[in-house]
C-alpha cells in the first residue's frame, strides 16, 4: 500500500478531516493505495493558495517567455519520467500499458507546443474612428482554473489542460476522478522538478460531492476544464453560470463509424475495431455505432466478427494482451447492464454478449469484446454512451440514410467515413455533425488540432491554437492623446 497526500501550495499533507479511501487494481481487485478523501475545507485551502499565488510577484512578474520556458521545462520531466507514470496509471484504470506509455511520452508535445505559444499570443491595435486616441488589446490570464479529470485517460486529459491553462499564465486547482487519482498526485510532485513557484498547482481527491461541486462553484475560481459524462457535465455548467465562469466542457459520445462499400474492407475493419475494442471501449470518442452499407453488411459483419473473437484479454502490462479490464466495478456493471437491455430491446448478439474470466485471475473485471446486429438506431443500446467493448452495427442504404442515422443523436463528438472516393470522403464529413470527422482512420489526436464535441458533447475546444484562448480574456485599452475634450457631457 502507498499512502498518498495531497498537493497544496508546494506542500504535502493529509486531508482535514484525515480521511482516506482505497484505489483498486482492475485487474487484480488489490487495494494498492490510499487516496486522501477532501472536503470543502481543503477546496478553500487549495483555491486560496492558487489565488495568492496568481497574484504574487513569482508567477505574475514572469514574462511571456520565461513563463514558457517552464512550461517546457515540465514537459521534459515529464518526459524522463513516462515508464512511472503510465505503470501507476494501469495500476489505477487497468488500460494497456502499451497505450498509456504512448500517451506518456506523447504528453511532452503538448508542453512543447503551449509552452512555444505562451509568447506568441498577440494583441491588437485597431485603427480607431476617432481623433488622438490610441485603442490596443491584450490578452490576459483568468485567474484560478479548475482542471476535473475522467478515469479512462486521467495523465492525457489534465495534459490538454493544463498546459494551455499554465501557459497562458494562470494557476490551477486539479480534481482527479477518485478511481485515479495516484497518477495526477506523482505529476504534481515533478512539476517541483520545473520550477513552478508554490500555489501555482495544487491537487485534491476525493468524490465529487465533496470536492467536485465545492471546487465548481467557489467564487474565486473563474474557470472550469472538465472531462466527463453528460450529466456531470450539466452540472458543471449549470453552477459555473451563477458566476459567469468560463467553462470548457468534453463530455460523452456515441460516434457512428460509416463504412461504404467502396472502403478498403481490410482497412475498415481494423478501424471498426481499433474505434469500439481499443481502451476496452472506455473512451469518449469510440465509435460505439458501425453504420454499414447493405451491399457490404454481411462481409463486413463476418470478417469483423471473426477478428475481434481472437482479441486477447489479460494482464494489462503484458505486451501482447490486447483487450484489458473495465477500470472500475461501477463501469463493469453498467455495461453488462446495457448488453442486457440490447438482447430485451431485439439485437442481435453475433459475439460476447457477458463478462470474461482470464485464465489465472478470477478478480479482474473483464467483458467480453461484444457485437450487436440487426440493431435499429432508436434502440438504447444505438442512444445512450455504454462506454465499453459494446459495438452496435446498424445497415444502411445510400449516403443520405448513412448521414440521417448518424446525426440523429443527441450527442457529436467524432465520427468515421471509410470510402475511397474523395467527393464523398469531402462532403459526407461536411454534412456531419461532429467536432471531429476522421476519413479512413481512426481514434487519431494531436496537440495542434482542436478537439471538442457539438451538441451535448459538449462546449469549447481542447487543442490547438485556439485552446489557449479558452484560458485568456480581452482588455481592450484606450488612451486619448489630445489636449482636452469639447464637451465632457458628451460621449466620444
Amino acid at each position: 500500500m502507498h499512502n498518498y497526500q495531497i498537493y497544496i501550495n508546494g506542500q504535502w499533507r493529509d486531508s482535514a478531516s484525515g480521511n482516506s479511501f482505497d484505489s483498486l487494481n482492475p485487474y487484480t481487485g488489490e487495494s494498492w493505495a490510499s487516496i486522501p478523501r477532501c472536503n470543502a475545507a481543503d477546496v478553500e485551502a487549495a483555491v486560496d493558495a492558487a489565488n495568492t499565488a496568481f497574484e504574487s510577484e513569482a508567477w505574475r512578474s514572469l514574462t511571456a517567455t520565461a513563463r514558457g520556458k517552464m512550461v517546457k521545462r515540465f514537459g521534459q520531466v515529464l518526459l524522463d519520467n513516462a515508464e512511472k507514470l503510465a505503470a501507476i496509471e494501469v495500476r489505477d484504470n487497468g488500460k494497456l500499458y502499451s497505450e498509456v506509455l504512448n500517451q506518456c511520452r506523447y504528453m511532452t508535445e503538448w508542453f512543447e507546443y503551449f509552452g512555444g505559444l505562451a509568447d506568441k499570443v498577440e494583441g491588437t491595435v485597431p485603427p480607431i474612428d476617432k481623433p488622438k486616441v490610441l485603442n490596443y488589446t491584450r490578452y490576459e490570464p483568468l485567474g484560478v482554473c479548475a482542471c476535473i479529470t475522467p478515469w479512462n485517460s486521467p495523465l492525457l486529459l489534465l495534459v490538454w489542460k493544463l498546459a494551455p491553462a499554465l501557459a497562458a499564465g494562470n494557476t490551477v486547482v486539479i480534481k482527479p476522478s477518485e478511481y485515479t487519482s495516484a497518477s495526477t498526485l506523482e505529476l504534481a510532485k515533478l512539476s517541483e522538478l520545473a520550477g513552478f513557484p508554490p500555489g501555482v498547482i495544487n491537487v485534491v481527491t476525493g468524490y465529487s460531492s465533496e470536492v467536485g461541486e465545492p471546487l465548481v462553484s467557489h467564487k474565486k475560481v473563474r474557470k472550469i476544464a472538465f472531462t466527463g459524462g453528460e450529466e456531470g457535465g450539466r452540472q458543471v455548467n449549470i453552477s459555473a453560470a451563477s458566476d459567469f465562469k468560463k467553462v470548457t466542457l468534453e463530455l460523452g459520445g456515441k460516434s457512428a463509424n460509416i463504412v461504404f462499400d467502396d472502403a478498403d474492407l481490410d482497412q475498415a475493419v481494423d478501424g471498426a475495431i481499433s474505434g469500439i475494442f481499443a481502451a476496452s471501449g472506455q473512451t469518449c470518442i469510440a465509435g460505439s455505432r458501425l453504420l454499414l452499407q447493405d451491399t457490404i453488411h454481411d462481409e463486413f459483419l463476418e470478417r469483423l466478427v471473426d477478428m475481434s473473437s481472437i482479441a486477447k484479454l489479460g494482464d494489462p502490462m503484458s505486451e501482447d494482451t490486447q483487450i484489458a479490464p473495465i477500470a472500475n466495478e461501477l463501469q463493469y456493471k453498467k455495461i453488462l447492464k446495457y448488453i442486457d437491455i440490447a438482447k430485451t430491446e431485439g439485437a442481435k448478439c453475433v459475439l460476447g454478449g457477458g463478462s470474461a474470466t482470464v485464465e489465472g485471475n478470477h478478480e479482474g473485471l473483464f467483458v467480453l469484446p461484444t457485437i450487436f446486429s440487426d440493431v435499429d438506431n432508436s434502440m438504447r443500446i444505438a442512444q445512450e454512451e455504454v462506454f465499453g467493448p459494446v459495438l452496435s452495427v446498424i445497415r444502411f442504404k445510400d449516403e443520405d440514410e448513412a448521414v440521417s442515422i448518424a446525426n440523429d443523436i443527441d450527442y457529436g463528438l467524432a465520427a468515421g467515413v471509410w470510402t475511397k472516393s474523395l467527393n464523398r470522403a469531402v462532403n459526407v464529413s461536411e454534412r456531419l455533425q461532429a467536432g471531429t470527422v476522421w476519413v479512413n482512420t481512426y481514434r487519431s489526436t494531436s496537440y495542434t488540432s482542436p478537439f471538442g464535441g457539438y451538441k451535448s458533447s459538449g462546449l469549447g475546444r481542447e487543442n490547438g491554437q485556439q485552446a489557449i484562448k479558452e484560458y485568456l480574456q480581452v482588455k481592450s485599452i484606450w488612451l486619448h492623446t489630445g489636449e482636452s475634450t469639447k464637451n465632457p457631457y458628451a460621449r466620444r
